[in-house]
């Protein structure tokens, strides 16, 4: 039997401190390449941890609110600048947590760095209108406030981005923050908040809780000292906190699934589609909303398309995401490889033909985690499970169709509408491909998975709630419009 060695516990971090929860009950996080090695421990916080938080959130906005925005600004600097000495330590900690390659790891927690600095700078750009009144004597305009104390509750798949554009923008308007990670990231998620503290945020203004969803994430949209919730991750969980905050009567912002998209025409470059299918589907072991999923082929290139597909997925390598070698890492959890592998399963069963990969990776002197094959099937109907259920992992479901017309019936007929990709050298295909795909984002000879920090980002649907994060598009919801009238 291995012996497994516990390094750091990590700790709630509530008005400015470091505690540990009242339950005195934590939880082990595990490395997904080697399940042997604990990274450290997350505190299983209770009822009371929470209500700690959301006290010290709703005192410290009173004064927060009040400073400018450039003042707010200021901080938010010095957290990027914080974090991006910590670059190597924080993408290493995501690479060990949730698996993500070092080379990935590193380039979300760049990203962090750079939302930060863009949501720094907000706190200097206008946040009203002046408005002509009917009454020459008298001057009309709108500002936002605050919504008060926001809780935010993040996933694993991107432990460092997400987390950082939800709390930036609540922070940049005035916003105080509790925010409960997902436990799969809980360690990461410590380590980013540790720069939050070390800028020297006022006691408060950024509290962090860990533990099980059904306690911290669900008890914060109940919580009746929290304002507006955030929340990305699965579509049961997202509604059920929507219904919560909604019985509430307080705002809610839900991103949730995705059954993304990729047309190839019969004119595309397919060294291109090729590129992007599988930088799209299979980056991150396929563990992004955006990911590319259905993959729907003009049957003049179909076979070609394939061909090519194959042998560049033959050429990927997988491993432990800290080993340079390695383009593809393990999946974040043993529940999260046997999700995966029934689905597998589940594309063979109904007669779908799997031409690559679907196994499982056995233990070796180089993987002892939660390892699957790049996997492609073909044949996939559009009635069949792969193609309608988000897997969130590495399979891609091949589709053939004779028309751009039939594309885009076939890629529209999903509950999901997050993103969406085509492939084509035609403006009129491009054009209709804008106009009828019903998706949140949409692109143009690039992957599904691009979502840039300074352009409103969520999808239609079932993907959302219908609002948008990242961008300017984040003061929408992170605020409310008050109308001004001065006699």
């Amino acid at each position: 039997m291995t012996t497994q060695t516990k390094s750091k516990t990590f700790l709630n971090y509530i008005n400015g401190e470091w505690i540990a929860s009242d339950t005195g009950k934590t939880a082990d996080s595990f490395n997904p390449s080697n399940k042997d090695e604990v990274l450290g421990s997350f505190q299983m916080s209770s009822a009371d941890d929470l209500d700690r938080a959301v006290s010290a959130a709703r005192k410290a906005q009173k004064g927060w609110r009040k400073l400018s925005g450039s003042a707010r600004g200021d901080y938010l600097f010095k957290v990027a600048t914080i974090l991006e000495e910590s670059i190597e330590v924080v993408a290493e900690s995501m690479t060990k947590e949730m698996g993500k390659t070092f080379a990935e790891a590193k380039g979300e927690t760049a990203r962090g760095v750079a939302i930060l600095r863009y949501y720094a700078g907000e706190g200097m750009r206008s946040v009203g209108d002046v408005i002509p009144s009917s009454d020459s004597a008298a001057l009309m305009f709108t500002t936002r406030v605050p919504l008060g104390v926001v809780g935010v509750v993040t996933p694993w798949n991107f432990p460092v981005a997400i987390p950082i554009w939800k709390i930036a923008p609540a922070l940049i308007y005035g916003n105080t923050v509790v925010i409960k990670p997902a436990s799969d990231a809980a360690v990461t998620c410590s380590k980013v908040i540790e720069c939050f503290q070390k800028a020297g945020l006022p006691e408060g203004v950024i509290n962090m809780v860990t533990g099980s969803g059904s306690i911290i994430g669900q008890g914060l949209a109940e919580h009746p000292g929290v304002d507006a919730i955030t929340f990305t991750g699965s579509n049961t969980v997202g509604k059920q906190l929507g219904r919560a905050a909604l019985n509430r009567g307080i705002k809610y912002q839900l991103e949730m699934g995705g059954k993304n998209p990729v047309i190839v025409t019969d004119d595309a470059d397919l060294d291109l589609a090729v590129e992007a299918t599988i930088s799209g589907g299979l980056k991150s072991t396929g563990q992004k909303c955006t990911a590319t999923s259905r993959v729907i082929v003009q049957k003049g290139v179909y076979a070609e398309f394939k061909d090519k597909l194959l042998k560049k997925v033959a050429e990927i390598t997988v491993g432990n995401g800290m080993e340079e070698s390695n383009w593809m890492g393990p999946v974040a959890s043993e529940s999260q490889l046997n999700n995966v592998l029934s689905f597998i399963e589940k594309g063979k069963e109904e007669g779908a033909k799997l031409v690559f990969g679907g196994n499982m990776i056995p233990k070796s002197k180089t993987t002892n985690g939660y390892f699957v094959e790049p996997t492609v099937f073909d044949e996939v109907t559009p009635n069949m499970t792969i193609a309608r259920e988000e897997i969130f992992g590495p399979v891609l479901a091949l589709m053939k169709v004779d028309t751009v017309e039939e594309a885009l019936e076939m890629a529209n007929d999903s509950e999901y509408g997050l993103s969406a990709s085509i492939f084509t050298t035609k403006i009129s295909n491009m054009l209709e491909f804008i106009n009828e795909m019903d998706a949140g984002l949409v692109r143009i000879n690039a992957e599904s998975a691009g979502v840039e920090l300074q352009a409103p980002f969520g999808g239609m649907k079932q993907s959302s709630s219908h609002s948008r994060e990242q961008g300017r598009a984040a003061m929408e919801f992170f605020t409310s419009i008050k109308t001004v009238f001065i006699k």
